[in-house]
């Protein structure tokens, strides 16, 4: 495969730094408030949606917080309609999508931006669906120049980024074995949820596009990096009873350990559920399993996903009230060193920073040079995670033992 040069030769002539495609979902307004408040002046960008009398009256949303925002451009565009998410592409130099489930309505998009040499973020955390995209788009998009950034909202920052944090607390050059543990109080959105029932409904294809994607995707050379299940129990360290967490986090983790080579020549991540008190643990894995056997059936799997509708989410009181914690412990060269991420409501008010700022990041930071299907860590790293501490998501050191 070709080397990515990080030449986009028509940025300079595109009309928008970023275009937010799905800005009248719940997910897809609050993203656009983020940049109606935080992004810079210089900054050009626009919506995208189908409906113009909505994505009008999201304008009109927008403008009560900067009244600058009266005249900010619409563009009408539809996942079935190609030629529309081509021009969408080829106007913008990042595509932000909240348009999911992204199994279902992601990968046209994914397309338009890969041969347009456009780079994109979602926060999709369906693992099939970001297998399926690499084994068809990751080429175009290297030839392209086209960075396309998955799982960039609470699937998978915290963890992804965690990571790298902890990663930089610890000697360089030595094997390196690490954990992250999530804990988290606040709804999940609904089209999180509606993804995460499709892909518990498909573990046949989901492992089959993991298979497909492994047979073309390089290994590191000389360097090893793998995600290892680990077992339930209570963690020595964090004094929370644990349980393994099935997500496309450990797998992002592992992408991350594998294209940078600041992680050893030996990585290995385990991912973790925590909880403070074995009954609730016992419960989630029971309430996990059921939802694993419904997803299996149709009419249940449609009856679960009408309970917590797309494009719906909870009120502003109950998301301030609404936090998580990412603890990571990571060991190596006879150090062991305990961080921890934490920030607010994850599912919604959080991920629409990290959603946003991944952008601003592609946009306006000096990026390691890459192209083709990269992790936030691979893409953006040490830029994006200083965003995000500025922003207000904090990253700290709870304990290093030499």
């Amino acid at each position: 495969m070709p080397e990515p040069t990080g030449e986009r030769p028509f940025d300079d002539e595109r009309p928008y730094d970023i275009v937010l495609f799905g800005a009248t979902g719940f997910t897809g307004a609050l993203t656009a408030e983020y940049l109606a408040r935080n992004a810079p002046e210089e900054c050009r960008w626009a919506l995208a949606g189908r409906n113009p009398q909505k994505l009008d009256a999201a304008r009109e949303q927008l403008a009560e917080i900067d009244p600058r925002l009266a005249d900010l451009p619409v563009l009408v565009a539809d996942v079935n309609d190609a030629d529309s998410l081509r021009a969408v592409a080829r106007a913008a130099r990042v595509v932000i999508t909240t348009v999911g489930p992204y199994l279902e309505h992601g990968e046209p998009l994914v397309a338009a931006c890969a041969a347009a040499g456009t780079d994109y973020v979602d926060l999709t955390g369906e693992p099939e669906f970001v297998d399926r995209m690499y084994v068809e788009h990751h080429a175009t998009a290297l030839t392209s120049g086209a960075r396309i950034v998955h799982a960039c909202g609470f699937d998978s920052i915290p963890h992804d980024l965690g990571v790298l944090y902890t990663v930089k607390q610890l000697p360089a050059g030595v094997p390196l074995k690490v954990r992250g543990v999530v804990r988290a109080a606040g709804m999940a959105s609904g089209g999180t949820f509606a993804s995460a029932l499709g892909q518990f409904g498909r573990p046949r294809q989901v492992r089959q596009a993991a298979l497909d994607r492994k047979q073309v995707e390089p290994r590191p050379e000389g360097r090893k990096a793998r995600a290892v299940a680990g077992r339930p129990g209570k963690d020595p360290d964090l004094g929370y009873w644990v349980l393994p967490l099935p997500t496309v986090d450990p797998f992002v983790v592992k992408r991350s350990a594998a294209a940078r080579e600041d992680y050893g020549p030996e990585f290995t991540y385990s991912h973790y559920a925590g909880f403070k008190q074995l009954p609730f643990a016992a419960g989630a894995a029971v309430l996990t399993g059921g939802l694993v056997a419904s997803a299996q059936l149709p009419p249940l799997r449609r009856l679960l996903q009408d309970r917590l509708p797309q494009g719906e989410g909870p009120s502003k009181e109950k998301r301030e009230r609404s936090w998580f914690t990412v603890d990571v412990v990571g060991e190596g060269g006879g150090v062991k060193v305990h961080t921890r991420v934490s920030g607010g409501d994850p599912g919604y008010e959080e991920t629409a920073r990290m959603l946003a700022e991944s952008a601003l990041c592609l946009a306006f930071d000096e990026n390691p040079v890459t192209a083709g299907q990269v992790t936030t860590a691979q893409a953006m790293g040490e830029n994006l995670l200083d965003r995000l501490m500025k922003s207000g998501i904090s990253f700290t050191v709870v304990r290093t033992d030499p």
